[in-house]
């Protein structure tokens, strides 16, 4: 923001901050898709020089895209051991939250064995959030699970989703004293469409039968685990994180508009219908707009990010829009970032959301809180290490952290808008 522009205002208790997962971040973790990344890196590294060649900068990734290495998470980035030294960048930067996971393949390796160490880790883990002051936003799945979960059939079978609940109201139950903000299923529209639908992650079957049973089933888990916290304590804020895109007509063909519409009720209201009275909160992720001309997505890509998704930070005012005037939530965007390695549009990214979010409340959306993606340069998934969506890059060699221009204005932003 510039001092001609208005000083934008929000609550005090607004909570601004960043995100992780578990398998992105931790290193050494072992769960099905460090058996997949084993199995399928080299294939990874052979495809990328065909589906990546494209990339703006294709020519200062590809040594590293095209390394089988690059598609093993391994030992992370560390923040397992190193969390204390990442949560100070977190207070130094003013955010009062931050999202993670809690690896169900670290807490019950074996089908129905605990391990107390790991339970522990967690909550010192959480212990060390609070006294620097920062909200824990405890995600439950993001997409890994052990390796026994998946040989009884994972969430393809609605009889294994006791297993999960099982697991969720451990946590709860070990460590639900230390706090109250529940994400129960990270994105289950894109697990299920690129485990089940197109085949490109784990397990990598393509039915979409079996895309639309893993979607129901997992709507299916999160009321169960909803269900299950409410008895334990009404403390808890529970809610679910969904990958919503804005899809809109390109023009006013009724072909474009029918498509949008479709893919909108396919994508979100077909999950969020089902859910929704098992909902404190929706969890908004959000990375991308698509504009239709017909049947396809013809997207203006004046800027695009490293992955070559065309950025439209602004138009999360339309869906936070929609998702309240359609469901009468609170909102939290528990995801919204860019990969870019350069670190040339990461500052234009949040203060374009920021603003979109002060006007989507002028219209009176109930919005809680903007957890930016992510708070370090991490394993995105079957990409590997080489995109950076980190307010702090990462040095894999090292491990050194060095937070970027983005974070510190991030930081001064949060301090400047904190104002009622």
């Amino acid at each position: 923001m510039s001092r001609s522009e208005p000083v934008l205002t929000f609550p005090k208790r607004f909570f601004w901050g960043a995100a992780t997962s578990g398998h992105q971040v931790e290193g050494k973790n072992r769960d099905q898709w460090t058996i997949w990344e084993l199995e399928n890196a080299p294939t990874l590294a052979q495809q990328a020089r065909y589906g990546l060649n494209t990339l703006p900068d294709w020519d200062e990734i590809e040594e590293q895209a095209t390394n089988p290495r690059n598609y093993i998470s391994g030992k992370g980035v560390d923040h397992y051991n190193r969390y204390e030294e990442d949560f100070d960048i977190l207070a130094k930067l003013n955010m009062n939250a931050f999202r993670f996971s809690i690896e169900w393949s670290r807490i019950e390796p074996r089908e129905g064995e605990w391990d107390p160490l790991a339970v522990e880790h967690y909550r010192l883990y959480i212990h060390a959030l609070k006294r620097r002051n920062i909200e824990p936003f405890v995600t439950l799945w993001h997409w890994t699970m052990p390796e026994w979960f998946v040989q009884k059939g994972g969430f393809e079978k609605r009889a294994n989703v006791k297993y999960f609940v099982r697991f969720a109201t451990k946590i709860l139950d070990e460590l639900g004293e230390e706090f109250r903000y529940v994400t129960t299923i990270n994105e289950p529209e894109v697990y299920s469409a690129l485990g089940y639908s197109t085949g490109e992650w784990p397990p990598q079957k393509e039915s979409k039968l079996l895309t639309l049973k893993v979607y129901l089933n997992l709507g299916y888990a999160h009321r169960k685990v909803y269900k299950a916290a409410k008895t334990i304590n009404r403390k808890f804020i529970v809610g679910l994180s969904t990958n919503i895109a804005h899809n809109y007509a390109g023009d006013n063909a009724i072909v474009s508009k029918i498509t949008a519409r479709l893919v909108k009720w396919s994508t979100s209201r077909f999950f969020l219908n089902r859910v929704h009275r098992h909902l404190d909160f929706i969890g908004l992720n959000y990375y991308f707009s698509n504009r239709y001309y017909g049947y396809r997505v013809h997207n203006p890509n004046e800027r695009i990010s490293d992955l070559g998704w065309d950025m439209q930070p602004q138009d999360v005012e339309h869906v936070l829009v929609d998702l309240w005037y359609r469901y009468r939530k609170p909102i939290i965007i528990t995801e919204s970032g860019v990969a870019d390695r350069k670190d040339q549009y990461r500052k234009w990214w949040i203060a374009e959301t920021v603003g979109a979010m002060h006007r989507a409340m002028k219209q009176g959306v109930n919005l809680d809180g903007y957890i930016h993606w992510s708070l370090l340069d991490n394993f995105e998934w079957a990409y590997g290490f080489w995109p950076r969506f980190g307010l702090v890059a990462v040095d894999y060699k090292t491990g050194e952290r060095t937070v970027r221009q983005s974070a510190i204005l991030y930081g001064r932003l949060i301090k400047r808008v904190r104002k009622l």
